[in-house]
């Protein structure tokens, strides 16, 4: 199925399903959950952003697929779950005959990278940030990156360009973002996702960071673009992404303050689920980090 990023754009309703299933993907595999995800293909959609830029999307996980399409190959930008392989082949197939080059994995969670070694059987070149590489292969994921960026690369290929940045800690130590310059188009991964039931998800086991999240994405935004694809949910204008960037100050200002004041685990969950929307296994996950790396 094929939509305009136009009639798509705006928010995306998620619920906990998606985030649940997000624990399962990161690599320490919190819960028993990650069973839910990847055991059989999502149902995926072909969003058009222009011309030559696509995103494979689907409901929860795994995460958004970005292809930028030149007369020389596809680059991709994350690559879902090994057993979506099939379907984003078939999905790509719609628009051009030309192979896949190169997939770029916007941080090393399973939902991203896990389609890498299907890529690579089939001569597409895996990209990764350093830090990305280097978690993968203490997780003992397949699929590892044959070329690394740090902290900036440069893809050319059909007369076409992406631009590769690792900006800072976020969701993980090691995500990146895409930039599309003649698009005006930036590919964000997990360091932005929207919709109901996502606020920023901190994996302090793969290296994130709330308190410096706020700074990588102010770096994000730096760079001229107009669309934003995120992570997780729908395209969006760069609008957005400053008010994400807002929300993540406030974020790290309410927690720091609530830390400071001596207030109880309990007393910070509260805030948590009320101010942004955290769930049971937010908590689980990211709330005693949160609260040591704001001390």
């Amino acid at each position: 199925m094929l939509r305009s990023a136009q009639k798509h754009g705006g928010e995306f309703a998620m619920n906990s399903k998606w985030w649940f299933g997000v624990v399962g993907v990161v690599g320490c595999f919190a819960l028993p959950a990650h069973a839910q995800f990847g055991d059989k293909p999502a149902k995926l959609s072909l969003v058009k952003v222009q011309d030559d830029l696509y995103v494979i999307h689907n409901d929860y996980v795994p995460g958004n697929t970005t292809a930028l399409v030149t007369n020389e190959g596809v680059i991709l930008v994350d690559d879902k779950f090994e057993t979506d392989h099939d379907n984003i082949m078939a999905m790509l197939k719609t628009v051009t005959n030309q192979p896949v080059k190169y997939v770029i994995n916007t941080h090393f969670h399973g939902d991203h990278s896990g389609g890498n070694a299907k890529m690579q059987a089939g001569g597409t070149l895996a990209v990764a940030s350093a830090q990305a590489r280097q978690r993968m292969v203490e997780g003992k994921m397949t699929g590892l990156p044959d070329i690394t960026i740090s902290p900036r690369g440069t893809l050319h290929l059909g007369g076409k360009v992406a631009e590769i940045y690792w900006l800072g800690r976020s969701h993980t130590d090691g995500d990146v973002v895409v930039l599309f310059p003649q698009n005006k188009a930036v590919a964000m991964g997990d360091m932005y996702t929207n919709g109901e039931g996502t606020p920023e998800l901190i994996d302090y086991s793969g290296g994130g960071s709330a308190k410096e999240w706020t700074a990588t994405v102010e770096n994000a935004l730096k760079l001229d673009f107009e669309t934003v694809i995120p992570g997780h949910g729908s395209v969006v204008k760069k609008a957005d992404l400053v008010k994400f960037r807002d929300s993540t100050k406030r974020l790290t200002e309410l927690v720091t303050q609530q830390v400071k004041a001596n207030k109880s685990k309990a007393d910070v969950e509260a805030t948590m689920r009320k101010e942004f929307g955290w769930q049971d296994f937010h908590v689980q996950m990211a709330l005693d980090g949160l609260m040591k790396e704001m001390r």
